[in-house]
């Protein structure tokens, strides 16, 4: 598995197949390892398919597809059919999503693991572990990465909680830990663009109880977020400061860092091409 891979949610892609197919094959010159379909991918699984198809090298994953919002059985038939059509080249994975979401489909949000445990040994049990991964923050979860996939996807956390995952998964299984970034320096910009991206996440329990346990507390996480929150959660700066903040992850003990690239309107609304075309130069990986 190559060092580095991109991030981005399937809904900023193109809607027309030959724009699809153009980005994709960019993404793949530009030197990116895995390229992690985020954002509750649909479980047709029709933008992977796609990213592969155009493509001969790059490993595409999903990160993830939402429990709640998927049926296991339509998933791992899609698995099945790309798996068979690009084989070694999909990593399909899943997760327990959050209670808004679940609510949002009549459905309860308890026993979270326990429903994704459920998944993985009933209608995906036909997808080889090899090829299965799943987000997973806390210990219980992590646990379950290693135990029934190949190993696990967390988001948002500091390299301090990779070095954990680490320490719980042990040597064997994958790590891969998003990260979000941004290219400039004006300290005000970035944290702009960071508070638009992160608002979202400042509801979810699941991430807030986490990230209290790596040196935040309550405040950082009111209102927009701290300084603080926006900085652990965001690298930006010169290239070597984003660097150096992406590769930290690597140093914790991350196989590979799903690199989510911020725009001044935090998540993209269309995909950041020139920004992923300064990041590969920034790593090295082509040019």
């Amino acid at each position: 598995m190559r060092r580095y891979g991109l991030w981005a949610p399937a809904f900023i892609w193109p809607t027309e197949p030959e724009a699809v197919a153009r980005a994709a094959r960019e993404i793949e010159e530009l030197g990116f390892g895995t390229f992690w379909v985020g954002g509750s991918p649909a479980d047709d699984l029709a933008l992977p398919e796609a990213i592969l198809a155009a493509t001969s090298e790059l490993v595409v994953g999903t990160s993830i597809v939402d429990i709640w919002t998927s049926d296991g059985d339509r998933l791992a038939a899609s698995h099945r059919r790309i798996s068979d059509a690009y084989p070694g080249r999909f990593s399909l994975g899943v997760g327990s999503g959050h209670a808004p979401t679940a609510e949002s489909k009549g459905q309860s949000y308890t026993k979270p693991l326990t429903r994704l445990r459920d998944l993985l040994t009933g209608p995906l049990a036909t997808v080889p572990v090899a090829e299965r991964m799943i987000a997973a923050l806390g210990p219980k979860t992590l646990r379950t990465a290693g135990e029934l996939t190949a190993g696990a996807l967390p988001y948002l956390m500091p390299p301090a909680h990779t070095a954990d995952a680490r320490g719980i998964l042990g040597d064997g299984p994958l790590l891969v830990p998003e990260q979000k970034i941004f290219l400039g320096t004006d300290a005000a910009v970035a944290r702009q663009a960071g508070r638009e991206a992160l608002r979202l996440y400042l509801g979810l329990p699941n991430y807030t109880r986490q990230l209290i346990r790596y040196g935040l507390d309550e405040s950082d996480l009111a209102g927009e977020g701290s300084d603080r929150f926006v900085d652990q959660a965001v690298v930006w700066g010169d290239d070597d400061r984003v660097r150096a903040g992406i590769d930290a992850h690597l140093a914790a003990g991350a196989d590979q860092v799903a690199i989510q690239v911020l725009t001044e309107t935090g998540i993209p609304r269309e995909l950041p091409l020139a920004e992923w075309r300064r990041l590969s130069a920034l790593l090295g990986l082509k040019g």
